[in-house]
């Protein structure tokens, strides 16, 4: 089922290459200096934003949202990495209000018209004197070629082991974006930012609900570990140029979005195994999305899959959709793993059948998972648990 009046459609979606800057008009570069990294991508017009629902947002959080509401427009976004500026009281927010200036005085435009991003430990605070000399070297490299993008997104990495990058083109129109997320990910609306481009025109209030749509259907439907942090942040930003319908712009988002949802999933901190969890047959899509996530959110699960262990898996599985449902009956539930290579059925009419575990050694597991004969449906994605994890976490 699909939310909001929207309407699947099969159509060619073209993937390109430059990830922000493959929007006509849009500049962006990065560095990194050690662990931290500062971002600036310029490129102007109406605005919407989609943010954390943990009750200790991070100041320049905060900031972004009154941004927003004040004039519904960007002009440009900065970001850093290395430290959230997050739970860090008054001196946090002026803080963000100093970004927001520098970024200003660098690229003449309104601070307005800032919006400020950042990303790292909490409760440290920034260091402004390197983000100001950093500030004035970002700004003299900005582009309009792919490598201002790439530098962008490798700027805003933390934990992550690649940067993340996607674009498309359909019906005239291009989105670009650039992502950051490894580990602290449970977006409710992880530590996940992503910044998106588009040289379509919609109005702002068209803006939010394609984003929120399309949110809902990638970046919330990914779990590395259960934690939401106090930074989520995604950002739309429209340069207005071309014209198309709120219907196909959207579902070009979606898939943009999903393409760096799965970015995200797959660079889980320690992980080895990429998951992607379809399930089928809930009660209603909330449903459904409710057990997709609690299957991903389950350590016992995520480490079952990790030691490619089908006995231990299946069972924690069961347990992950009975804890999270109150509709689903024994004889209704059916499960099969795939990999690249096979499919193997483990459990067929409410009974495990085999427990082969050869379809676990890949590095892609898909589960399809039915769980009742309702219309409701969702797919997730997420990652197995290792030792690395741990070790990431620990500071080891």
């Amino acid at each position: 089922m699909v939310e909001q009046g929207y309407r699947s459609v099969k159509m060619d979606i073209e993937e390109l290459t430059g990830g922000v800057c493959a929007v006509p008009g849009v500049r962006a570069y990065g560095l990194r200096e050690k662990n931290k990294g500062l971002a600036l991508i310029e490129g102007a017009g109406e605005a919407a934003g989609v943010f954390t629902t943990n009750k200790l947002k991070a100041a320049p959080l905060i900031f972004t949202e009154r941004q927003l509401q004040k004039t519904g427009r960007i002009g440009a976004i900065i970001a850093n990495s290395g430290c959230a500026n997050s739970f860090t009281g008054e001196e946090g927010m002026r803080n963000a209000e100093r970004m927001a200036e520098l970024a200003s005085s660098a690229l003449s435009i309104s601070k307005e018209e800032v919006a400020v991003a950042s990303t790292g430990p909490i409760g440290k605070q920034l260091e402004m004197g390197l983000i100001e000399r950093q500030v004035r070297a970002v700004a003299a490299g900005l582009s309009h070629h792919p490598g201002g993008s790439a530098a962008a997104a490798r700027a805003i990495m933390t934990t992550d082991t690649f940067p993340k990058e996607c674009a498309v083109k359909l019906d005239g129109i291009r989105i670009g974006g650039i992502a950051k997320g490894s580990g602290m990910i449970y977006p409710n609306m992880a530590t996940m930012l992503s910044f998106i481009y588009t040289d379509a025109r919609l109005d702002a209030e068209a803006l939010r609900r394609c984003l929120r749509y399309a949110c809902d259907k990638s970046f919330n439907m990914i779990v590395v570990d259960g934690d939401m942090s106090t930074n989520d942040m995604v950002l739309l930003v429209s340069t207005g140029e071309e014209e198309i319908s709120e219907g196909r712009f959207m579902s070009g988002l979606e898939y943009l979005c999903m393409e760096l949802a799965k970015l995200i999933a797959r660079d889980g901190e320690g992980a080895t195994k990429f998951i992607e969890v379809r399930l089928r047959g809930a009660s209603s899509e909330s449903e459904a999305k409710r057990i997709a996530r609690a299957i991903l959110r389950s350590p016992l699960v995520k480490s079952a899959i990790s030691g490619a262990r089908v006995d231990l898996a299946c069972g924690r599985i069961i347990a992950a959709i009975g804890s999270s449902s109150e509709n689903v009956a024994p004889d209704k539930v059916s499960l099969s793993f795939r990999n690249h290579e096979e499919e193997t059925l483990i459990v067929k009419g409410g009974r495990i059948i085999t427990n082969r575990s050869e379809v676990l050694n890949g590095e892609e597991i898909i589960m399809d998972i039915t769980v009742g004969e309702g219309e409701g449906e969702a797919t997730a994605w997420g990652c197995d648990l290792t030792c690395d994890y741990v070790k990431v976490n620990a500071g080891s």
